[in-house]
């Protein structure tokens, strides 16, 4: 049992950075009631980002797929605590929680604090919609698990509605455009398409899925996936054009209506579910709090230790952290997954360190190459591999991705526990529906 003087650590969101943090730190501290962890977050679940484009395709169940946060944290040692920031006071070592809502109930939670003595901000981040009008009224995002499952939900029952009327939908009823040619925008594209062909085999819909829909996918800049080698974004490209996916690359939006996508070039593209999947930006509510510094894009202004540039107790992972890739000022860590894994590793030692009084090191980018699943396939790059960098796609691609889950599973469970997660997901397989029909 911890006590009341016991140095409070506080790490503010349960995405795969903050979740992996209070795991680490949880088991490290188990048996020290000097040092309490604590996990705060606005949900109840957990789901590893990267996963978002399956489950709002209906291809991954949320439910089956979801870490809860109560039960992880009894196993590992540190204590969840409900809620959303909202606020911060730095002079009293507290952060402030919304209240939680009731539901209509009348039992709403007032505003709670929650004190700390190292605060750690890993709130993840947001699609930047770039000031884009009609994207935040119009478009759905794929930012978390519930926004995903609601997107999946509304164009499923759409595609239901339409096959009970028995009447042919119009050029946009069940069209889709996904605004950014990111990993996400071509995972999404890639795994609705499955969704289409797979609505078509179970025969229950009334419609056919795949001739009466169109997908469009809209890339500013003139290829898709800026972050991958040129050939390896072509192939993607032909994959995305053979089956039939619109791929409109050089072409920036203007505007987002209920019907449809409005480019630049002033051509209007009629679809009823668009989709925003370009840029990244802090949380909104970074910018309103008092005590830390952010950047234009909302993001946590820290050192290379990932200390705030404002308070040395506060630290900041992931996307909402401007880390700088070096001294000599050459640009800042990018918003990726694997960025946010690795600076909770570093945070696992370094806090300890912090602790101890001790000098803090500096955080070192390593790109270890990125992975893009397309259905069935992959394509990717690693990065410093025995014979320098390679490229590769087809079934070794797409086995390297599914392992980066197991990699993040097993940070999270342990190697036994992730191992029997594998064996019961094989099985699922062969006895569950492939998609998620309700």
């Amino acid at each position: 049992m911890k006590s009341d003087a016991a140095t409070k650590i506080v790490i503010v969101g349960g995405g795969s950075g903050g979740l992996k943090l209070a795991t680490r730190l949880g088991r490290r501290y188990r048996r020290d009631a000097d040092v309490a962890v604590t996990l705060v977050d606005g949900t109840l679940t957990h789901v590893w980002k990267p996963l978002l484009h399956e489950i709002a395709a209906g291809t991954l169940d949320i439910h089956e797929d979801e870490c809860n946060y109560l039960a992880h944290a009894r196993r590992h040692h540190f204590r969840f605590v409900w809620g959303r920031m909202q606020g911060l006071d730095t002079a009293r070592r507290r952060i402030v929680l919304e209240p939680l809502d009731g539901n209509g109930d009348g039992n709403t939670v007032p505003t709670r604090e929650l004190a700390y003595d190292v605060l750690v901000l890993a709130v993840g981040g947001i699609s930047d919609d770039f000031g884009v009008p009609g994207v935040a009224e119009h478009c759905y995002r794929l930012d978390s698990a519930p926004e995903a499952e609601r997107f999946r939900r509304s164009l499923l029952e759409a595609y239901l509605r339409a096959g009970q009327s028995g009447v042919t939908p119009e050029p946009g009823d069940l069209d889709v455009a996904i605004v950014g040619g990111g990993a996400t925008g071509v995972e999404l594209a890639a795994e609705l398409d499955k969704m289409r062909h797979e609505l078509n085999e179970y025969g229950a819909v009334g419609i056919d899925t795949v001739e009466d829909t169109r997908m469009t996918l809209i890339e500013r800049v003139p290829r898709l996936l800026p972050g991958l080698p040129e050939e390896l974004a072509a192939s993607t490209e032909r994959e995305l054009v053979a089956r039939g996916i619109d791929v409109r690359t050089g072409e920036a939006v203007s505007k987002v209506t209920a019907e449809g996508v409005y480019t630049a070039s002033d051509e209007f593209i009629p679809a009823c579910f668009s989709v925003w999947a370009a840029g990244i930006r802090g949380q909104a509510f970074l910018s309103e709090i008092e005590g830390i510094e952010v950047n234009r894009r909302n993001q946590v202004q820290v050192k290379r230790t990932l200390q705030t540039t404002t308070d040395e107790r506060i630290f900041a992972l992931g996307d909402c952290a401007a880390c700088p890739l070096d001294d000599a000022g050459s640009g800042f860590v990018p918003p990726r997954a694997q960025a946010a894994d690795q600076q909770s590793k570093f945070l696992a030692a370094q806090i300890p360190r912090f602790l101890a009084d001790r000098e803090l090191e500096h955080y070192v980018y390593k790109d270890r190459g990125s992975l893009v699943s397309l259905d069935d396939t992959a394509v990717g790059t690693l990065m410093g591999a025995l014979m320098g960098n390679v490229n590769f796609e087809g079934w070794a691609a797409r086995f390297s991705y599914r392992m980066l889950y197991r990699s993040h599973q097993r940070a999270l469970h342990g190697s036994f526990r992730t191992l029997v997660l594998w064996i019961s997901d094989i099985i699922g397989r062969r006895t569950k529906p492939r998609l998620k029909l309700h």
